[in-house]
């Protein structure tokens, strides 16, 4: 048996934005609206001007730093105090996440996401991913209720930061290298075919469209290939996420990912570079070598992925030591996986990322 978690529905299109009252307005005419002041700029005066044609009243929240339980806790309270039943979530992942988390913990309200940024499948995904106020890595919460819908407007995709849509495809592109090495330890599970699948779908996206995209998105132009691609990082790789069963398959590159994000040095690698980096990681540990697989590098390498771990210092063998035996891989899926994973096999993977 295996469950398939998912929004209800998905919709992109240029230009959205200005439809988004018409689209809300059926699930409740007063609203409470999370987002960030970069993602409200963003959307605006178009989103605006849509929920006031709806006649949609709502209350704004900026979310200002990470996905924390402070945050979760300040939006719940809000949206219990006000009574309103629908929440619109406008932004990135920590936006989304804490959305989510707080749409979780109450039953009654219906969530709208709304991603103003390609750089996450975080929209889509059924997790909460809660960090400390300094970006470190607490928690992956399980969701149990998911969004109504996850809207996307590909155009202010396309105005973004083109590190973000390149940050995105890395992490999508782990799906992949995460899922696949289950399966092939473990090839009689459907919900492992499906999730392999998926991700796969992904791969042959941005091996096509990517680079294409990454250009487009550069010049500001919403083009097929660059829908392509944001469908590929939101829904391809979310929906690889949403395929569950008895199996726990945490994926490696993200369980490293979870304590880069407590290394100072690394405050400043969106989400999707730090995976990428975790993914050369993994591989170097996968092929049993000191070199990663020259595909993955390949990929890693032409969406401007940081390869290197910059420390520094006289200490920094010591500090790659502590990371390694920070890392801590669940026991449970361990048994799963065709390779074995050590604190000495990380520690060598990472030494030798370090920087000369």
């Amino acid at each position: 048996m295996f469950a398939i978690k998912s929004p209800k529905a998905y919709l992109q299109k240029a230009g959205l934005r200005a439809e988004v009252g018409e689209i809300v307005a059926p699930f409740g005419l007063r609203i409470h609206i999370l987002t960030s002041p970069q993602a409200w700029e963003a959307v605006n005066p178009q989103l605006s001007e849509s929920l006031e044609r709806a006649g949609i009243r709502w209350q704004l929240n900026f979310l200002h730093g990470e996905c924390t339980d402070a945050a979760i806790e300040t939006l719940q309270n809000s949206v219990q105090e006000q009574d309103v039943k629908v929440v619109l979530a406008i932004g990135g992942g920590r936006v989304l996440d804490t959305a989510k988390a707080v749409n979780d913990a109450l039953p009654d309200r219906v969530l709208i996401n709304f991603s103003t940024l390609a750089a996450t499948c975080a929209a889509w995904s059924p997790l909460a991913i809660v960090y400390n106020q300094q970006g470190g890595h607490l928690r992956s919460d399980p969701l149990n209720k998911m969004p109504a819908l996850v809207l996307v407007d590909s155009e202010v995709i396309a105005r973004s930061d083109v590190r973000y849509l390149k940050s995105g495809i890395v992490d999508a592109l782990a799906k992949w290298y995460e899922f696949e090495p289950y399966q092939r330890q473990n090839p009689d599970r459907l919900a492992l075919d499906l999730k392999v699948y998926a991700a796969w779908q992904a791969v042959a996206a941005f091996e096509k469209w990517g680079e294409q995209a990454v250009a487009d998105n550069a010049q500001q132009r919403v083009t097929p290939a660059l829908e392509k691609v944001i469908e590929a990082n939101i829904v391809l790789a979310g929906l690889a996420n949403s395929i569950q069963d008895r199996l726990a398959t945490p994926g490696f590159a993200h369980v490293i990912h979870d304590r880069l994000t407590h290394q100072p040095e690394l405050h400043h690698w969106l989400h999707g570079e730090k995976v990428g980096f975790s993914l050369r990681v993994q591989s170097i540990i996968e092929q049993n070598s000191d070199r990663a697989d020259s595909r993955l590098m390949g990929l890693l390498q032409r969406f401007n992925t940081p390869l290197t771990l910059p420390f520094v210092g006289d200490d920094r063998k010591a500090r790659v030591r502590a990371l390694a035996e920070s890392i801590r891989f669940p026991a449970d899926s361990l048994q799963h996986l065709p390779f074995t994973i050590t604190a000495d096999k990380l520690e060598q993977a990472l030494l030798s990322t370090l920087a000369d």
